[in-house]
C-alpha cells in the first residue's frame, strides 16, 4: 500500500467532494453541530471530529458498522450524501460521498479537524508559513466555519471553529476516534508550523536522537504526534492519520480484513504497552487501530 502518492490525490478528492459544484448551487448543506448539546468548551488545537470522503457510502457504513458497531442517520441536503455515525448516541464521525468517475484518480481518505479560535486568522498565518488554502474559508449552519489546507509540506487538515463548542476532554470508548499522528518528513519544522497556528506545547518522545517523535499538547492535554516517515518508507508524502481505539488491534485487524478492508502495518508493541495497527477500508481510505489501557491517560504529568 503506497500512501504517499494517494496523498496527492486526496487533495482534488477533498475539493470536489466538499466545494459547490458551481456557483448556482444552493446554500452550504445543514450539517448537525459537533456537539449537542451546545456547550461553551473551546479547546484550540484539539482533533475535534474526522470525516470520511468516500465514492460508496453504503458499503463504508457497512464496513465501519460491521467493524466498530456504528450507526448511522443520513442528512438531507441538495448535491450532498452525507451521513453521521454515531456509537450508543454519541457522535463519531461524519461520511461524505463523492462518486469517482472511472477516468479519475482520487483516493478516499478521512480529514483531520482541528478546533482553532479563529478560523480566518488562523488560515492566514498559515498561508503566510507556506501552507496552501484547499478551500474555504465558509459558514455551515450549526457546524461552524472551517477552511482546508496542505501545510508546507503537503499534509492535509482543515480548521474549525465549531459554532456548539468543542467536545470535552475525556477517555475515547472503543470504537471512537483517540489519536491522530502527522506523519512527515521533517517532524520539527511542521511542529513548529502547527505549534504558530495553535499555541502548542511541543514536547519530545524519542529516546533516538536521529529519530524525532514530537508529541503535541494543550490545555495540560497530548492532542497529536508528529513522526517521522518510515526507514523503509523514505518516498512517502506526509498525511495525517486517526486512530480509533479498540480492545485488541489483532482481532480488529482480522476483522477489517473479514469486512473488506486490508492490512497495511500489521498489528505491533506501541509505547503505551497495547499494540497499533495501520489498515485502509474498502474504499482505500488509511486509518488507525490503537489498544488503549482504561488506567493511560492523555493528561499531561504537572
Amino acid at each position: 500500500m503506497r500512501l504517499g502518492p494517494q496523498i496527492h490525490r486526496l487533495l482534488l478528492a477533498m475539493l470536489l467532494a466538499l466545494a459547490p459544484a458551481s456557483r448556482t448551487r444552493a446554500e452550504p448543506p445543514q450539517l448537525p453541530p459537533i456537539v449537542e448539546p451546545a456547550s461553551n468548551e473551546h479547546h484550540v488545537g484539539k482533533v475535534i471530529f474526522v470525516e470520511l470522503v468516500t465514492p460508496d457510502l453504503v458499503a463504508a457504513e457497512r464496513f465501519y458498522g460491521g467493524l466498530f458497531g456504528w450507526s448511522f442517520r443520513h442528512i438531507e441536503g441538495k448535491g450532498i450524501d452525507y451521513a453521521e455515525a454515531t456509537l450508543d448516541d454519541r457522535v463519531v464521525a461524519g461520511l461524505v460521498q463523492r462518486r469517482i468517475a472511472e477516468n479519475e484518480h482520487r483516493q478516499p481518505a478521512w480529514l483531520t479537524f482541528i478546533a482553532a479560535r479563529d478560523v480566518d486568522a488562523a488560515k492566514d498565518v498559515a498561508v503566510k508559513r507556506g501552507a496552501r488554502l484547499l478551500f474555504g474559508p465558509r459558514n455551515l449552519p450549526d457546524r461552524g466555519r472551517e477552511a482546508v489546507l496542505a501545510d508546507p509540506q503537503g499534509a492535509v487538515f482543515a480548521l474549525l471553529a465549531s459554532s456548539s463548542g468543542d467536545p470535552p476532554d475525556y477517555l475515547a470508548e472503543p470504537g471512537e476516534w483517540i489519536w491522530s499522528s502527522l506523519i512527515t518528513k521533517d517532524p520539527d519544522t511542521d511542529a513548529g508550523f502547527y505549534q504558530t497556528l495553535f499555541d502548542y506545547e511541543v514536547f519530545e518522545l524519542s529516546d533516538n536522537p536521529s529519530r524525532e517523535h514530537l508529541l503535541l499538547a494543550t490545555d495540560g492535554y497530548a492532542r497529536a504526534s508528529v513522526n517521522p516517515f518510515p526507514v523503509s518508507r523514505p518516498d512517502m508524502l506526509p498525511h495525517w492519520l486517526n486512530f480509533v481505539r479498540v480492545e485488541d488491534a489483532a482481532a480488529a485487524s482480522a476483522k477489517a480484513q473479514e469486512l473488506g478492508g486490508r492490512v497495511v502495518v500489521e498489528p505491533r508493541p506501541d509505547r503505551h504497552g497495547g499494540k497499533i495497527a495501520v489498515v485502509v477500508d474498502p474504499s482505500g481510505a488509511p486509518f488507525g487501530l490503537l489498544e488503549w489501557s482504561a488506567s493511560e491517560s492523555k493528561e499531561l504529568p504537572q
